[in-house]
C-alpha cells in the first residue's frame, strides 16, 4: 500500500512537471521595447527633482513601473557611439565609433591613428570608423534569431544601406532615414526621402507619427514577442515644435532659470507624449505585463546652440553637456521596467551604462549569447535583485576635442563608486597624460579637481584606463610632435569660441576677411 502512495504521488509530481514545463514552453517571451531619446539631459526629465520648467508625466508614470537609475551613463557624449554601444554591447573604444560622423560620404571601416594636428594642441586625435560593421552580432540578430518580430523607428546614424537597420537585424524599418537629425523639421511638411506625413495632418509632429508607426507594428505582432526600437529623433537640433506648446512654455518662463528656452520645452514635452502612447499601446493591448522597456538617453543635453537667444537647456547641476566628458555631457536618464523583475517605483545608484542593456536582455531572456561573442558591459540582472556592483569601474573614450562649453581636450575616463578620473592625452608636462579627479559624492558639479591632493588614486585608476585601452585595443591619441606651448592658451580650454553672431569692433571690421576653415565631422553635426 505505501509503495502504491509513493508511485501515485510520484507520478502526479512528474504530471505537474511535465504541465509546468508545458505551460512555460507555451508562454510567451516577454517583449522588448527600447526607448533611446536624443540629447536629453539628466535634468531634462522630472525623474531627478532638478527641473521646474520641463513635463514629463509619462516618463514618471514609466518609472513608476519600474526602476529608476540616479547614475546611469552614456558610452560616449555623442550619439552614434552609444548608438552602436547599445546594439553591440561593446565600447566606441573597441567599435572605433566615436564620432557622430555616420551620415558622411567617406566610409571608414577600421580606425586608424592620426597624422597631424595643429601646434596648439597636445594630441593628434585618431580616424574614426563611420559605419557599424555588418559582421558584429546586435541586439536586433540575437533577438531575432530566438524568434522575435524586430521593428526600428526613429533616427539611426550609423550608416546608410548597407549599414542600415535592415542589415543590423531589424525586420522594419522608418522612416529608413540615415541623418542625425529629422530631415527638415520636427513639424511637418519633412525632407525625408520617400516618407511624408499623414495627409490629414498637413502640421504632424514627427514623434507623433513614429508613435503611430510603432503603436501599428506593437498591434500587428501583439501574439509574437517583439523588439521595438524606438530612438526618437527629439530633442536633438533643428529646434522647433508645436506652435501652441512654445506659446504654452513662453507664459511661465523664469528668467533666472538656466532651463527657460519655451521651444525646448515644448520639443521635451512632444517627446514625453510619445512615451505615452507606447505605454497606452501596451496597456489597451493588454500586454504591458509581459512587456520589458528600457528607456534612456544617448548623451547629455544640448547647452551650446541658442534658441531666441538662450541655450537650448541646461544640465545643472551637473557640469557641462553634450560633447563633453564632464558629467553633464556622459551622466543620462534611465527606467527600466521588467514586469516581475524589476521593484516597482523604486530607485537605483548603481552605476550602468550603454553597453550593460544587451547583455542584461540576453540573460533576463535566457537568450545564448554567440560562441565567441563578448561584452564591454554587464548583466544588470543581479543589480534588480538587489547587487549594487560596488567596485564596478565604467569607461568613457573620447579622444575628440569640440568647442563647446566646458571641452576637455582628447581624453578617457573611468567611474569606481565616487570617484571620476579623466585622462587627458598628453596634455602634461612634456607629453605625459595630465588628470582631472573628482568625489562625485561630494562635488556632483566637479568643481575641485582633487588629483594633486590623492596621487594614489589617480595612480589605481588610471591603471584601470591603461587595461581598459588594451583590451579594448582602442586606437589612441598620439603626442603631437608639433606641439608649441607658446602657442597654447589654457585658459581657452574649456571656454567656447566667439559666436560666429557677436558684432564685430571696429579693428575686426578693417581686418580682411579669411576664408572659413573646414568643419570636422563632429563640428558639423554639433551645427558648431
Amino acid at each position: 500500500m505505501t509503495r502504491f502512495i509513493f508511485a501515485s504521488v510520484l507520478l502526479v509530481t512528474a504530471a505537474a512537471t511535465l504541465a509546468l514545463a508545458a505551460e512555460r514552453a507555451d508562454a510567451k517571451k516577454p517583449n522588448v521595447v527600447l526607448i533611446l531619446a536624443d540629447d536629453l539631459g539628466w535634468s531634462d526629465t522630472t525623474l531627478y527633482g532638478t527641473t521646474k520648467f520641463y513635463q514629463t508625466p509619462n516618463i514618471e508614470r514609466l518609472a513608476k513601473r519600474g526602476v529608476t537609475f540616479t547614475r546611469a551613463y552614456s558610452a560616449s557624449p555623442l550619439c552614434s557611439p552609444t548608438r552602436a554601444a547599445i546594439l553591440t554591447g561593446l565600447s566606441p573604444a573597441r567599435t572605433g565609433i566615436t564620432t557622430p560622423n555616420c551620415h558622411l560620404p567617406q566610409i571608414v571601416l577600421d580606425a586608424t591613428p592620426g597624422n597631424m594636428a595643429p601646434p596648439t594642441k597636445h594630441a593628434i586625435m585618431p580616424q574614426p570608423v563611420s559605419r557599424l560593421k555588418t559582421d558584429y552580432p546586435t541586439l536586433a540578430k540575437s533577438l531575432k534569431k530566438a524568434g522575435y518580430a524586430t521593428g526600428h523607428f526613429g533616427k539611426w546614424h550609423l550608416g546608410s544601406d548597407p549599414y542600415s537597420p535592415l542589415q543590423h537585424g531589424f525586420d522594419v524599418d522608418i522612416p529608413h532615414h540615415a541623418g542625425p537629425g529629422p530631415a527638415g523639421s520636427y513639424v511637418a511638411p519633412w525632407k525625408f526621402k520617400d516618407f511624408d506625413h499623414d495627409p490629414e495632418v498637413p502640421d504632424q509632429h514627427i514623434e507623433d507619427r513614429m508613435a503611430a508607426e510603432a503603436t501599428a507594428f506593437m498591434e500587428q505582432h501583439r501574439d509574437e514577442p517583439f523588439y521595438l526600437n524606438y530612438w526618437m529623433f527629439s530633442v536633438h537640433a533643428p529646434f522647433d515644435a508645436k506652435k501652441a506648446l512654445i506659446e504654452k512654455y513662453r507664459g511661465v518662463i523664469d528668467a533666472n532659470d538656466p532651463q527657460r528656452c519655451p521651444t525646448y520645452a515644448a520639443m521635451v514635452e512632444s517627446m514625453d507624449d510619445a512615451v505615452g502612447t507606447l505605454l497606452d499601446t501596451l496597456d489597451r493591448l493588454k500586454i504591458a505585463d509581459n512587456t520589458v522597456i528600457i528607456f534612456t538617453s544617448d548623451n547629455g543635453g544640448n547647452m551650446y546652440n541658442e534658441i531666441e537667444g538662450v541655450p537650448p537647456t541646461s544640465n545643472a547641476p551637473l557640469r557641462g553637456g553634450k560633447a563633453s566628458m564632464c558629467e553633464g555631457g556622459t551622466r543620462v536618464p534611465c527606467v527600466v521596467a521588467w514586469p516581475g523583475v524589476t521593484s516597482a517605483g523604486t530607485r537605483n545608484d548603481s552605476l550602468i551604462q550603454s553597453e550593460d542593456y544587451y547583455p542584461t536582455l540576453l540573460a533576463g531572456l535566457g537568450i545564448d549569447a554567440e560562441a565567441d561573442q563578448r561584452f564591454d558591459g554587464v548583466s544588470l540582472m543581479p543589480v534588480f535583485k538587489g547587487d549594487k556592483l560596488r567596485g564596478r569601474a565604467l569607461f568613457q573614450y573620447f579622444p575628440h576635442d569640440p568647442p563647446v562649453p566646458e571641452w576637455i581636450p582628447p581624453s578617457v575616463s573611468v567611474h569606481r563608486d565616487d570617484w571620476k578620473l579623466i585622462r587627458i592625452f598628453h596634455a602634461g608636462d612634456a607629453g605625459a597624460h595630465r588628470y582631472l579627479l573628482f568625489n562625485l559624492n561630494d562635488d556632483i558639479g566637479e568643481k575641485t579637481n582633487l588629483a594633486a591632493q590623492y596621487p594614489d588614486k589617480v595612480q589605481e585608476l588610471d591603471a584601470l584606463i591603461t587595461r581598459f585601452l588594451k583590451e579594448t585595443k582602442a586606437v589612441v591619441p598620439i603626442a603631437n610632435p608639433k606641439f608649441d606651448l607658446a602657442k597654447y592658451r589654457p585658459e581657452l580650454e574649456g571656454t567656447r569660441p566667439q559666436s560666429k553672431n557677436a558684432s564685430p569692433n571696429a579693428a575686426d571690421k578693417a581686418k580682411p576677411k579669411r576664408k572659413a576653415k573646414a568643419k570636422s565631422p563632429v563640428q558639423s553635426e554639433l551645427n558648431l
